[in-house]
């Protein structure tokens, strides 16, 4: 069988992926930190502090694939009935990501983004969000989207008040509230035209989206896979994208090309 020659086949030993199809938005719920660090006799913070690295490996290999958008979800708004000393360790992650791993970002041309109420983080941790964006505004690389404080609720909530307050202020009647208006008013609409992932992954063999992305998944592919986030890598990425794009993805239609 003839290969097409527009396809870029990793080779032998890798996962086969074609780099012609790399979907654009990557999302990733990171989740087996802590379950990662009890299989090992550690304490659950250990978890978080490898997944710390995970996150590192895995932007690298996103911006390498080319992918446009990786959302990662970090830290969600029901998290915080975790107990206090891992709330504490967890706002300091952030704090310890930025302050190393800030100069391969700028190496790399990719740029930090953050959605979520962040006003509600310790004030260490915005300032160290905030040197993040700031250092990486010039950036026209890969976005590396931050879900911090985030929930999917909550942001529909949001934009949904946002949109009342207009037709409020008569600024819009009712019947001009369509999905593209509501859209961007969501946490996402820097991202334009890749504000939609069109594949959310979740480590660690749980099957749900847990609050995220509720209103931008409408149409994404997911794909579960059994890694704990710590042992995740970019061949583990590429795995997830292969899955992703044996899938035929019809949007509610019957085309069958």
């Amino acid at each position: 069988m003839k290969m097409d020659s527009q396809k870029q086949v990793e080779p032998v030993g890798e996962p086969v992926l074609d780099r012609s199809r790399v979907p654009h938005h990557v999302a990733i719920i990171m989740d087996g930190n802590g379950r990662w660090a009890q299989s090992r006799h550690l304490p659950r913070v250990a978890g978080h502090q490898q997944g710390m690295q995970t996150v590192k490996k895995v932007t690298m290999a996103a911006s390498d694939l080319g992918i446009k958008a990786l959302t990662l979800y970090a830290f969600s708004t029901e998290n915080w009935k975790r107990p206090s000393t891992e709330v504490k360790f967890l706002m300091q992650l952030p704090i310890r990501f930025f302050n190393t791993f800030v100069p391969d970002l700028v190496a790399h041309n990719v740029r930090v983004m953050v959605m979520g109420d962040t006003t509600k983080l310790p004030a260490g941790t915005q300032k160290a969000v905030q040197g993040a964006l700031d250092a990486t505004k010039d950036c026209t690389g890969m976005v590396l989207n931050f879900a911090l404080n985030y929930g999917g609720r909550d942001e529909i909530v949001r934009a949904t008040q946002a949109v009342a307050k207009r037709v409020a202020a008569g600024e819009l009647t009712p019947d001009a509230i369509s999905e593209e208006l509501i859209s961007r008013e969501m946490m996402t609409a820097p991202l334009g035209q890749f504000a939609d992932p069109e594949v959310i992954i979740r480590t660690s063999g749980e099957e749900r989206l847990s609050n995220f992305m509720l209103w931008q998944a409408a149409y994404s592919e997911l794909v579960f896979v059994d890694e704990h986030w710590p042992d995740f890598d970019g061949d583990s990425l590429k795995r997830a994208l292969a899955t992703f794009q044996s899938r035929h993805r019809r949007f509610g239609g019957l085309n069958n090309k």
